[in-house]
């Protein structure tokens, strides 16, 4: 009979072996983190863990997130081990190997059990950063009943030395969430060496300067490693664990070097590494003892499922519709009606106002409807007008509300809104200025990689925000946005795309989105009400010409304006001209060809204007096409002087337009 310290072992090495095995038939992979965090992980997955291997997406369930992304086969390891269907000893053996579920860093939607793509490191951290409000959030809403979770991080010195760490940490920091715990795999190895080679910050102490209660132990010892968790179930504040480990721990040669980090240990090292820690099993097997405690663990973490399901089956049936609602990321059945009852209302108001204004006024209409949406600002609420009525601030302690305050922290904010969408029953959105999506955007490339709804609100969407100047007026962000696969991006032209974009946005539920919006106010374009959502076609006729088109203009936000002034100058000249309106590129390549063959049309002049670069327009009108907009970096100054001094107006449209007309005709 195996006393507990043996058995624990004897599981942890399972998951050691299994890494090691896995990366040497791959002749690929990072066998280090595996090895030296398997007792870290045995602990959490066999006494913490509230998870079910047969029901993985119960809402209920811990979070766990391998930040450490490159160190996957722990979380392989242990999904298998534990009794996860989707990851087959099979899976294991095609570690890394095209078509697997097993890739090279753990992908969210590949297999149940993994919460987030991760790898770029930092992210993850900052994901579990908003999965951990998520749950706040919802347990204010629907109690602990229903909802009462953890959520567990394994972060290795990458993800603490990543500047993302530093964003994350603080805002978990100021707003206690204190079910936040993270493992820290203290080995002092990177990848060119030892970590002192680039660092010596004392991570307890920034952690601690951070608002967080921090401790350490010896990540090699099971019940010290337990007594850490224990005790930070009592913290009211989140939790750094250093568990002080040794990469490649049983490697007899390389163990505690970078040599374990990121490459296969090689036959001998493995062969030496099975006599160290007497393991006699060959590759890929795992003795029928310890295979059948893992999947105990897995079963008996399960029962807590049932008791859940039997809370829930309690609640008032209002009470379960809703939530069941919410975590199946539902919209409210009557959102659609309220948006065409507020379009009715703009097509005879015909408000003159900013369109990052007309976000607020749709946002308005929307949360009053959708108690799920979740708001936010980089310390730019009054710019970026994301807050409405409905949606107070929340603060430590005071998790009800709607309203995220996330401070000049626009990569976190971003990854945290990951983490938010992640973790269901919420739809996260939150703004910054369009030239800081570039402080973003790693975290909204995972966004479009992982397939969920964050909506990314961008305000001073172009050189219009004037006086601030070509460094925050942006003129390459939306082609660089564009170029994200997954990922719309929405420039709407009036109150009544905006309402719409909104709509579509929402409505995306695998598709990320960022809204383009402006600072200056701008004339309704949409002058008719239509009940149809006509930027669902991504471009659509907004304005015809009288006869056959001589010229046709493609214009996207607040350029679509000036196509319209060119267009009446044009006419009156005896050009027929139409104006395509383009609220989303990307939705206009998901329509038929024949749609957009119609829409693209065949004007000998085709001419696009938007206040950015021309990458990406050329789609509309061709490599000969004339681009009005930019073609370097703003200027700083009025408004009204700065659209002229780059020739981006009406007359220079027009002109343009008459010279090309001249030339054809010739």
């Amino acid at each position: 009979m195996m006393n507990q310290r043996e058995k624990h072992d004897r599981m942890a090495n399972a998951i050691r072996f299994l890494s090691m095995d896995a990366v040497e038939k791959a002749n690929s992979g990072h066998p280090g983190l595996p090895m030296g965090a398997a007792d870290m992980a045995t602990v959490l997955y066999t006494r913490f863990m509230k998870h079910d291997p047969k029901n993985p997406a119960w809402p209920d369930r811990d979070r766990f997130v391998l930040s450490a992304g490159h160190g996957s086969m722990l979380l392989y390891s242990l999904l298998y081990l534990t009794g996860y269907e989707d990851i087959t000893i099979d899976e294991i053996k095609h570690f890394r190997q095209l078509g697997s579920r097993t890739a090279g860093h753990p992908e969210y939607g590949h297999a149940a059990g993994i919460e987030t793509t991760t790898g770029p490191l930092g992210q993850g951290l900052a994901n579990s950063v908003g999965m951990a409000l998520a749950e706040r959030i919802l347990n204010a809403r629907f109690g602990d009943a229903l909802v009462d979770h953890y959520t567990y991080v394994i972060a290795g010195d990458g993800c603490l030395m990543e500047g993302i760490s530093q964003e994350a940490i603080s805002l978990a920091g100021h707003l206690q969430l204190s079910k936040l715990i993270v493992l820290w795999d203290d080995n002092n190895i990177s990848i060119d060496g030892p970590v002192s080679l680039a660092d010596s910050t004392d991570q307890l102490e920034r952690f601690d300067a951070s608002g967080w209660n921090t401790m350490r132990c010896d990540g090699h010892d099971p019940d010290a490693i337990a007594d850490a968790i224990e005790l930070a179930h009592h913290s009211d504040r989140p939790t750094l664990i250093a568990c002080k480990t040794t990469i490649g721990f049983g490697a007899p040669t390389k163990a505690g070097t970078n040599k374990a980090h990121g490459s296969p240990l090689g036959a001998d090292e493995i062969a030496a590494t099975r006599k160290a820690l007497g393991w006699t099993a060959p590759a890929f097997e795992v003795p029928s003892d310890i295979l059948d405690a893992w999947r105990l663990s897995g079963l008996n973490a399960g029962k807590k499922r049932k008791e859940w399901e039997q809370r829930l089956a309690a609640a008032e049936s209002e009470i379960r519709t809703e939530f069941e609602r919410r975590m199946r990321g539902e919209l409210p059945g009557g959102l659609d009606g309220a948006i065409a009852e507020y379009k009715q209302k703009l097509a005879s108001d015909r408000p003159k106002v900013a369109t990052r204004k007309s976000s607020e006024m749709a946002l308005e209409v929307i949360n009053a409807v959708a108690p799920e949406t979740i708001g936010g600002s980089a310390d730019l609420t009054g710019s970026n007008n994301t807050r409405t009525s409905q949606t107070k601030p929340i603060s430590a302690g005071d998790y009800g509300e709607r309203y995220v305050h996330y401070g000049i922290r626009e990569h976190g904010m971003a990854a945290a809104m990951n983490g938010m969408a992640l973790h269901g029953g919420v739809i996260p959105y939150s703004g910054t200025f369009l030239v800081f999506s570039d402080y973003a955007r790693p975290a909204m490339r995972l966004a479009s990689l992982m397939g969920i709804r964050s909506i990314f609100v961008m305000t001073h969407d172009s050189i219009g925000l004037g006086e601030d100047g070509p460094t925050h007026q942006p003129v390459e962000q939306l082609a660089a946005l564009r170029a994200i696969p997954n990922h719309t991006v929405f420039r709407p032209a009036d109150a009544t795309e905006v309402a719409e974009c909104w709509q579509l946005a929402l409505e995306s539920a695998k598709t990320p989105s960022t809204i383009a919006l402006t600072r200056q106010n701008l004339s309704a374009v949409r002058t008719e009400f239509v009940e149809e959502n006509l930027c669902a076609y991504g471009a659509y006729e907004l304005a015809t010409a009288n006869g056959d088109a001589e010229v046709t203009i493609f214009a996207s936000g607040s350029e679509v304006e000036i196509a319209l002034a060119a267009r009446t100058q044009l006419q009156a000249h005896g050009h027929p001209t139409r104006v395509v309106s383009v609220p989303a590129f990307e939705l206009f390549e998901k329509q038929s060809d024949d749609y957009k063959a119609a829409i693209i049309g065949g004007a000998p002049v085709k001419i696009a204007i938007e206040a950015a670069i021309r990458l990406g327009w050329d789609r509309f009108i061709g490599l000969d096409g004339i681009f009005i907009g930019m073609t370097g970096f703003g200027a700083s100054g009025p408004i009204e002087q700065i659209y002229p001094h780059f020739g981006i107006t009406a007359d220079a449209t027009v002109k343009a337009a008459e010279a090309a007309l001249h030339k054809k005709s010739h």
